[in-house]
């Protein structure tokens, strides 16, 4: 590789990884115990909860709902979702349609009674959430972190078009003990670095396109249900009054896809749904299609199936992105080594600091040397 062509890589390499690896630490340090969110919150969960009635006959949704919004004067209903392991609906309500993700109310309801169930999450867990997902700055925040993160897949290739002319120099994994400690803690860095690189592209990959969820969203409902609201110009958002049943509305979305199983509920105005339809959501029944959802979409106020429809690539992009992000197909052991990747990028992420902070002289200049075999770093350089 030429000198010119080298500095040029490098400097690319030096600014991207500058810029990103602070927020990319953070995002590292909050991934962890993501990681574990579910073990965590059952760790964390002190209410020792059962249903008022186990065994019992079930409230139908439509009386749930109607519990909900009486214990939300005014409030809109905005999604209905369900536990998988008890008899639990959870509602989300909110005084306006276009309500901030920030003003919308969510509480959990026994299926066999209608009371109030004790909030299932940490208030841990959702604050770490937050933070790793936006820094508590909404959508500005998760579209800050999505660009951070395609500085840092720069700052990836970069470091493997630097590394990959030469790493013949060296055997794989040698670290230099016998010379400085800045070249030990680079032959560290640039071996953690290749062991994680494929690893810590789609785990970026991934968390960019999960940035970009809401604008995904909007790309759907604008485009690929635009002909469910033809005719429907001239006519209001239906209210919970004027709603039909939401009983009946999940049947016919069931009954229409017997192959699938529900997950959750949007109502009319929010985000996964038209104006004028329940958007009925569906979901397979094995570990990897139980990702991809099948919207059916309700006709709000007749109940009658409007029409059921596969997502676009992009949805189902960002439907598989979330659970491959965290680790989520392939239970403990995929968690564990995630967990493992994690900390070694950590590693990574760390000694190139280090080695920026504790540069002397470039470190292209160290690769010219004729009586050394130094290999450039992963995600740093001066």
């Amino acid at each position: 590789m030429q000198q010119r062509t080298i500095r040029v890589w490098s400097g690319i390499h030096k600014w991207t990884s500058l810029i990103c690896t602070i927020f990319m630490l953070m995002l590292c340090l909050t991934g962890l115990p993501l990681i574990f969110h579910d073990e965590i919150d059952a760790a964390l969960d002190t209410h020792d909860w059962e249903p008022a009635n186990p065994g019992g006959p079930m409230l139908s949704l439509d009386r749930i709902l109607s519990v909900a919004l009486d214990n939300q004067p005014g409030d809109k209903p905005i999604f209905m979702s369900f536990d998988k392991d008890r008899p639990v609906v959870n509602v989300t309500t909110a005084p306006t349609l276009e309500a901030s993700e920030g003003a919308m109310h969510f509480a959990s309801y026994d299926r066999t009674s209608g009371e109030t169930v004790p909030d299932h999450e940490s208030s841990f867990m959702a604050f770490i959430l937050e933070l790793h997902m936006n820094m508590f700055l909404g959508l500005p925040g998760m579209l800050f972190l999505g660009a951070m993160g395609l500085l840092l897949f720069l700052a990836i290739v970069s470091g493997v078009v630097l590394y990959a002319p030469f790493m013949r120099k060296l055997n794989f994994g040698t670290v230099r003990t016998g010379k400085t400690r800045r070249i030990k803690w680079l032959d560290l860095h640039n071996f953690f670095g290749v062991i994680t690189v494929a690893w810590l592209s789609v785990v970026t990959l991934t968390g960019v396109v999960n940035t970009l969820a809401t604008p995904i969203i909007d790309l759907w409902r604008t485009h690929s249900l635009a002909d469910l609201i033809e005719g429907y110009e001239n006519q209001s958002v239906p209210t919970p009054e004027e709603m039909a049943s939401l009983d009946a509305a999940v049947k016919e979305a069931v009954e229409a896809a017997p192959d699938k199983t529900l997950q959750f509920v949007a109502f009319p105005g929010g985000q996964f749904s038209t104006d004028f339809h329940y958007g009925v959501f569906l979901q397979g029944k094995t570990s990897l299609t139980q990702h991809l959802i099948t919207p059916a979409l309700i006709n709000a106020r007749t109940g009658e199936l409007s029409d059921i429809r596969g997502t676009p690539w992009y949805v189902k992009s960002l439907a598989l992105s979330g659970p491959l992000h965290f680790g989520d197909y392939g239970g403990l052991p995929l968690k564990i080594l995630w967990t493992i990747l994690d900390l070694l990028t950590i590693i990574v992420l760390v000694s190139g600091l280090y080695l920026w902070a504790s540069r002397r002289r470039p470190v292209t200049s160290e690769i010219r040397e004729p009586t050394t075999t130094h290999s450039p770093s992963l995600t740093t350089s001066s």
